[in-house]
């Protein structure tokens, strides 16, 4: 099982498709690192040499930024935000959808189960 950047990637998928478990990656720089290693479309996380697996994780860490060094980068730009009092820091604090989306039916993702009002009827 190959282990990049601090993510154990599963070994019967292709790299390209397993390198998108590390997150920050996705199916395009996955494609672009296959490229710069020199990994061809159809072989597998457990085909890969542990040259190729070095190489993979140098570029990772050279070129990309992935795992936490992005989930804190993300993490700080939102605390950023809610420091400010802007109406997006506003919307992150109180739970509710931060891009315009309605919230009178559905966004039931952000704010959570429905929960019954006293009294209320149709």
């Amino acid at each position: 099982m190959a282990r990049i950047a601090g993510v154990n990637i599963p070994t019967q998928k292709r790299v390209e498709i397993g390198l998108t478990y590390i997150h920050g990656i996705g199916r395009t720089k996955a494609k672009e690192i296959c490229d710069k290693v020199g990994i061809p479309e159809d072989r597998r996380v457990n085909q890969l040499t542990d040259d190729e697996v070095v190489r993979v994780r140098e570029i990772i860490d050279r070129d990309y930024r992935v795992e936490g060094d992005l989930r804190r980068e993300v993490a700080m730009n939102i605390k950023r935000l809610m420091d400010l009092g802007s109406y997006r820091g506003l919307r992150h604090r109180k739970g509710l959808p931060v891009h315009g989306q309605r919230t009178h039916t559905n966004a039931r993702t952000r704010k959570g189960p429905a929960r019954p009002i006293a009294g209320k009827k149709k």
